[in-house]
């Protein structure tokens, strides 16, 4: 068997059961598509997931489930920084409400619990609003279901040494030192093409970037993570292959976090500018979590 395979995408069962009875915890990578400028590739922020929690299943153990690649934006406090930062441009972001990404990370939980996992590290390549929204999810779901779950952002794990940004110095170096191959310097020029998007969401400090800068942040999130890792597994009973969370005992855990919490999305941040009324965004400056309809009530097939 290939020790070194560490995604779910890839294993055979022996080799998943191997896996999870040395280690039953599992990595979730969650990304975006979205602009860091003219010379950076869409999937930055889903990089960097990929690379942390890939690298940390090979040194620590654990498998790595499939990524999520749409994630939370345009709603929420991001509507003002897309208007601020992106204009009215398409971004070609792969972008979610945060009502609809909630309950689906609610389901993603569940389907770690099921596969056998005791714990699970969910990493965040994207930022903003929507980690405290993500906390409480996981934190609700552990507490009724017993798994123990780590939530955050590189931008989490680098801090406070290495100050977080979007598309500045810290992202573009880190691409910079993971894919080098993705960062283009040269097409800056395409900022002042008619319908380009001009900087496209591009920090103020990009020029700063370097490859090994980036590399410094990576050493140290992942110096982090082996910490957390040896936290959550520590103590960890073996993987369980025989339970199950139904639908409906995941429903109520929607229920009750959707009855006790405040999210942090679905609003602008105190003080923060509204959206022009003239805006593409401003249709998600404010949401509303939502609701699955009842199971009890889902509609029968005629007869």
């Amino acid at each position: 068997m290939n020790m070194d395979k560490v995604l779910w995408l890839e294993l055979f069962p022996d080799e998943f059961k191997i896996r999870q009875r040395a280690v039953p915890l599992a990595y979730l990578p969650l990304g975006i598509c979205e602009p860091h400028g003219q010379i950076s590739a869409f999937g930055l922020d889903t990089f960097k997931a990929e690379f942390l929690t890939q690298e940390a299943a090979r040194r620590w153990g654990g498998i790595v489930a499939p990524t999520m690649n749409y994630h939370v934006h345009e709603i929420g406090p991001s509507a003002r920084f897309l208007e601020e930062r992106v204009g009215e441009t398409n971004p070609h972001m792969t972008s979610v409400p945060s009502y609809v990404f909630l309950y689906f990370f609610l389901y993603q939980l569940r389907v770690l619990y099921n596969a056998g996992f005791q714990a699970a590290v969910v990493l965040s390549g994207h930022g903003g609003s929507h980690p405290d929204d993500l906390r409480k999810v996981a934190k609700h779901f552990g507490k009724f279901t017993g798994m123990r779950i780590w939530m955050g952002t590189d931008f989490d794990l680098a801090a406070p040494q290495f100050p977080g940004d979007h598309a500045g110095k810290y992202e573009i170096s880190v691409l910079s030192y993971l894919r080098p191959d993705l960062i283009d310097p040269s097409r800056r020029v395409l900022e002042d093409v008619p319908g380009s998007g001009g900087a496209f969401a591009l920090g103020d400090d990009a020029d700063e970037a370097s490859a090994e800068y980036g590399q410094s942040i990576v050493e140290l999130c992942l110096e982090r993570l082996g910490d957390i890792v040896s936290d959550l597994a520590e103590g960890l009973s073996a993987a369980d292959e025989s339970r199950m969370l139904g639908f409906e005992q995941t429903e109520q855990i929607w229920r009750e976090l959707v009855g006790a919490e405040s999210w942090a999305t679905l609003q602008p941040r105190p003080g923060q500018p509204p959206v022009s009324e003239h805006s593409r965004w401003k249709q998600g400056e404010f949401g509303k979590i939502r609701y699955n309809y009842n199971l009890e009530d889902e509609p029968k097939s005629a007869e």
